[in-house]
């Protein structure tokens, strides 16, 4: 829950004009500080970019914040992913505080200290690792946030559980949503699972990677779409998909596991879709993603459910012998 908070410093808030309308005053009944500025964002992941990252440098500098000031990410991911970089280069590194107010957010994005940017290339490709000084997790904010948004948030908790909980995972095949408080343990849960997972590999050097698990294909759908048709937990979704697919073709997953992970989704209602215009332009965007090393690409995957394995050897043939079940 958010706790009362007395700081002695500047504070910037760093929000969007939707989460300020329905949230800014809950924060600021939380929040006593020396000064206390707000600076809003377009909403959006086509906004997660430079020129945004400029915005709250200028009003950082406009506010006269200093080494000793706090920025606040209050918003999704999208609002974390530029807080968090903007305060880690403000002044070469500030402290700031992760308050997030989507599912998504609050079961993956806010815990880790990731932070990033989009550009032309790619989805993240420009950012750096700073640690949050803490996280905040209220899910009242929840209850403002569109069914499309707890879905697209599932699909992350889902990700968790098929790569480091079978439990987890049966717990969300017989999750009833419309039960009062229903997110409550989930939520727990996948936030201890990352939070174990950090612990281990901050600079995912290795195990870290796993949480990528249909990232690899979500990013380059979501490049390819323009960053506005899906979200990004449901273009995670669709990559699970595809990357079961792969697995299936490896014979890594049965198709009974591949059919009770795609079943969960659409029991979420997250898409499990998606029409690949070309095959071969798909095929070259997975060499920007950050774990291709060596112009080899890395992909993870499932080795049933519960458990998940990386690989680099998987041939072009296949690999687009997949990307073609999608065309």
């Amino acid at each position: 829950m958010l706790p009362q908070m007395a700081l002695d410093k500047k504070v910037l808030i760093i929000t969007n004009p939707k989460i300020a309308g329905l949230h800014l005053q809950t924060l600021l009944a939380h929040l006593k500080a020396k000064e206390i500025y707000c600076h809003t964002l377009p909403d959006g992941e086509q906004y997660k970019d430079l020129k945004r990252i400029e915005d709250i440098l200028e009003a950082a500098f406009n506010h006269r914040l200093d080494r000793n000031s706090l920025m606040i990410a209050f918003g999704g991911g999208v609002i974390g992913d530029m807080v968090g970089f903007a305060s880690g280069i403000f002044m070469r590194g500030i402290d700031f505080i992760q308050i997030p107010t989507t599912l998504l957010a609050q079961v993956d994005s806010s815990v880790g200290g990731k932070t990033g940017i989009n550009n032309h290339f790619g989805k993240n490709l420009v950012g750096l690792f700073h640690q949050p000084q803490a996280v905040y997790i209220d899910p009242r904010f929840l209850c403002t946030l569109p069914k499309r948004e707890i879905s697209a948030g599932l699909a992350e908790v889902v990700k968790m559980a098929v790569c480091f909980d079978k439990d987890l995972f049966k717990a969300l095949e017989s999750l009833d949503l419309s039960k009062e408080n229903a997110l409550l343990e989930i939520i727990y849960q996948a936030v201890s699972i990352k939070a174990k997972v950090v612990a281990e590999d901050e600079k995912e050097h290795g195990i870290r990677a796993a949480l990528n698990y249909g990232h690899t294909f979500g990013h380059i759908i979501e490049l390819q779409s323009g960053y506005g048709k899906y979200l990004h937990g449901e273009a995670v979704g669709i990559g699970i998909v595809m990357a079961n697919t792969l697995a299936l073709a490896l014979k890594l997953i049965t198709q009974d596991e591949f059919n009770a992970i795609k079943s969960l989704l659409e029991k979420f209602a997250i898409p499990t879709h998606y029409k690949i215009a070309n095959v071969e332009s798909f095929y070259d965007a997975f060499f920007l993603d950050k774990k291709s090393l060596n112009a080899k690409i890395k992909f993870i995957l499932p080795r049933g459910i519960g458990e998940v394995c990386f690989r680099d050897d998987i041939p072009k043939s296949l690999i687009l012998e997949v990307l073609r079940e999608f065309a």
